[in-house]
């Protein structure tokens, strides 16, 4: 497969389908036939654990494992809470390591690689986890929590299960931008009146490609390069960044921000507001346990309290979780989710043509719809 281009990955990691079918040839250890990987072992018998007294089961193997590893791009705070409570309850210790989402994925490959597997569960954003489980570095496991999740949650392949929803939603700072002002549309945001007021994300890929899916891709591209040479767009490199310099009055209005910095930011007094245009687009995080768990009873029992109390807890925080429970607060938005693995498939070109549209510069690559449309 080809990964998504993540700056800050060394280039080793950076893998060619070619180089991916070598990954996997290095995962597997010397003299093990290739039919082995993946294959059941004695720790399988955690995976398999059902019925009445599952909790139970997995608590007591848990506490003889005595630890769990976790890799994670949840805040330090966040992950901490969560990591209190589950130690609380089961007695089982968490060592968590947090880093960026191409961090987590970055460690992960390379221990793999290495053959030194530390980690037992991973929680990051859908692509890593899609990349991950591309890459056979995740196990499928059945747990009976994810009856309770929301359908978009599950993946076919069920080696990741998604716990948080990311709606993109436009912000505003509410000294600067009366709600007589508000557009209803995007087509609205074409008006003078906003000429130098926008701001957009500047890895915001994974919107933009679904923006351009829902309004067609030659409309859409034709709407945001309109947009960028009629009132130009102030580009700033993520998502908590951008809601401050909302929040500053720097950007006015922002295109697109995750839903919850400026709901939290609202709670607390500063002067910000959001709307959501239609469409308006979904993106997720997930948590998949790994291949080589060396603490199996340990990973399925983080793995069924984060689809349980941990989203009780996640909610909390203000997180829109991809529990049933919480389904009204993502109703209320009406998302198209992205679909990690089909923007997996063109990542690095999605990525070029929306920082080309954005910055107002002619593509290089443009999506087969436009080309076709310019034929």
């Amino acid at each position: 497969m080809k990964w998504p281009h993540f700056p800050d990955l060394p280039m080793a990691l950076r893998l060619s389908s070619t180089a991916a079918a070598l990954l996997l040839a290095l995962l597997a250890p010397a003299g093990m036939p290739d039919a082995a990987w993946g294959q059941a072992g004695p720790a399988d018998d955690a995976f398999n654990i059902q019925g009445p007294d599952r909790e139970q089961r997995l608590a007591e193997g848990a506490r003889r494992e005595g630890s769990l590893s976790l890799y994670t791009s949840m805040t330090s705070k966040d992950i901490a809470q969560v990591a209190q409570a589950f130690e609380k309850k089961y007695g089982v210790k968490i060592t968590f390591w947090r880093g960026s989402a191409q961090k987590v994925l970055q460690r992960t490959v390379a221990e793999a690689q290495a053959a030194h597997n530390e980690v037992d569960v991973i929680q990051a954003p859908a692509l890593v986890m899609e990349a991950l489980h591309q890459e056979n570095l995740l196990r499928a496991v059945d747990s009976p929590y994810m009856k309770d999740m929301i359908p978009a949650a599950l993946q076919p392949h069920r080696t990741w299960t998604a716990l948080r929803a990311y709606v993109y939603v436009q912000a505003y700072n509410t000294k600067l931008v009366g709600k007589d002002e508000l557009p209803k549309t995007f087509d609205d945001l074409l008006n003078p009146r906003w000429k130098g007021r926008l701001g957009a994300e500047a890895k915001a890929q994974e919107w933009f490609r679904m923006e351009l899916q829902e309004m067609g891709e030659e409309k859409g591209a034709a709407f945001f390069r309109q947009l960028v040479a009629t009132n130009g767009v102030s580009v700033r490199s993520g998502n908590s960044l951008l809601n401050n310099l909302v929040i500053s009055g720097e950007v006015p209005f922002a295109l697109s921000v995750y839903s919850y910095l400026p709901e939290k930011a609202k709670a607390g007094g500063a002067p910000i507001d959001f709307i959501a245009l239609k469409p308006s687009i979904g993106y997720t995080d997930g948590i998949g346990v790994a291949q080589r768990a060396a603490h199996p009873h340990a990973a399925m029992l983080f793995f069924d309290f984060m689809l349980d109390e941990g989203t009780r807890i996640m909610k909390n925080q203000r997180q829109l979780t991809m529990h049933g429970r919480d389904a009204a607060a993502l109703d209320r938005f009406k998302p198209v989710f992205v679909d990690p693995a089909k923007m997996l498939a063109d990542y690095e070109k999605w990525t070029v043509f929306y920082q080309e549209t954005i910055a107002g510069r002619a593509p290089g690559w443009q999506p087969p719809e436009l080309i076709k449309a310019a034929k």
